[in-house]
């Protein structure tokens, strides 16, 4: 579930950052899209560890 989560909201955010022009907006964006990649990568890294 969390993985699913995650990809959802990196492509929500990367789909912000796509149409954001304000530089401040697109900074807070690609903050939260580097956090939920992170999200993601340790959430998949523990799926490996479990299977």
């Amino acid at each position: 579930m969390d993985r699913f989560i995650a990809r959802a909201n990196i492509a929500h955010f990367e789909d912000l950052l796509a149409r954001e022009t304000d530089p401040e907006k697109r900074r807070v964006i690609e903050a939260l899209l580097a956090r939920e990649r992170q999200r993601l990568d340790i959430a998949e890294r523990q799926a490996d560890v479990v299977q």
